[in-house]
């Protein structure tokens, strides 16, 4: 039977040092995290621009002690993670984070790790017309995640929130339809998900559909929850903002059926990380209000992730 690993993304750690994270997570129970890699600066939005590896000019021996300390906690590190928008309308700023996004690659590489990430998308435009802009920018990157040997996730969120991502979100990567041509037009066995439920909660749709379909491109899984509020929706209708009708939770507290989504995902064949993402504000903003957020979603969990 797979045995998948329970991790934490640690994007929702900012203020402690990637040692204190690996100890949290050890002293939590934890097999892995994600470890973010954005570039030092200030962030774009929230849990973006957190910076647990700086991957500038990454060296071996860095790679050789980022892994001797990972090792002295007894905690894997699942991924490398950098979620910009590399097919941003400004050319300056796609550029920006493509560079950099290759960085995180090569640090993976260094590291033995996969690298985790969205494709990007003009929000203005359809995705028939971001499609060229798309293979222009992505099938390089694919090819130097491959020279590299390093195999690149795409999460599958809408990015779809705000106003000023309205109305088509910032990442083309949302549904099956959009990966089969993505997979196609792209063919490498570098290039995947890091596959996240509560994505297709929001969409209105059944977060185990894709699976079987999908499952040699599941390279990654977050565990987050999604509450449709459908008083709400009743009042506004689903063409309205999303923050306007739905609620982020940990897993165990919105509308993903965790029991069935776990057991099809062990059905498919996936023995990899399944990390807990945290952007559920009933527990709180504060660093130890994100950290029982943590703890409660491993509770609900661990029973699937026998030690």
């Amino acid at each position: 039977m797979p045995r998948m690993q329970l991790g934490f993304v640690t994007a929702i750690l900012p203020e402690l040092s990637l040692e204190e994270v690996l100890r949290f997570a050890r002293d939590e129970g934890f097999g892995c995290i994600e470890v973010m890699c954005w570039p030092f600066g200030k962030a774009e939005r929230r849990f973006a621009g957190v910076t647990h590896l700086d991957v500038t000019g990454f060296t071996k021996a860095q790679a050789e002690d980022t892994l001797s300390l990972a090792q002295k906690y007894g905690v894997a590190i699942s991924a490398l993670g950098y979620y910009p928008n590399p097919l941003d309308p400004d050319a300056a700023h796609s550029k920006r984070v493509v560079a950099h996004l290759r960085q995180v690659i090569l640090a993976a590489e260094k590291l033995g790790l996969n690298v985790n990430t969205f494709v990007g998308r003009d929000w203005t435009k359809s995705v028939d017309d971001n499609w060229p802009r798309f293979l222009k920018v992505w099938r390089p990157i694919i090819a130097f995640a491959e020279d590299h040997g390093v195999k690149i996730g795409i999460e599958n969120c809408p990015m779809l929130f705000t106003r000023h991502e309205w109305p088509g979100g910032t990442n083309l990567a949302t549904t099956p339809v959009i990966w089969r041509r993505m997979f196609s037009d792209i063919p490498s066995k570098n290039f995947g998900l890091n596959y996240d439920p509560s994505h297709f909660i929001l969409q209105r749709m059944d977060p185990v559909s894709p699976l079987r379909e999908f499952r040699d491109k599941l390279f990654h899984l977050h565990a987050k929850d999604m509450r449709i509020l459908h008083d709400r929706l009743n009042e506004v209708g689903i063409f309205a903002h999303p923050k306007e009708w739905h609620q982020q939770r940990i897993p165990g507290f919105g509308d993903v059926d965790w029991p069935h989504f776990l057991g099809a995902v062990m059905e498919v064949g996936y023995d990899g990380p399944v990390c807990i993402e945290v952007e559920d504000d009933t527990f709180g903003q504060t660093l130890a209000g994100r950290q029982r957020a943590v703890k409660v979603a491993r509770n609900v969990l661990a029973p699937f992730f026998p030690r």
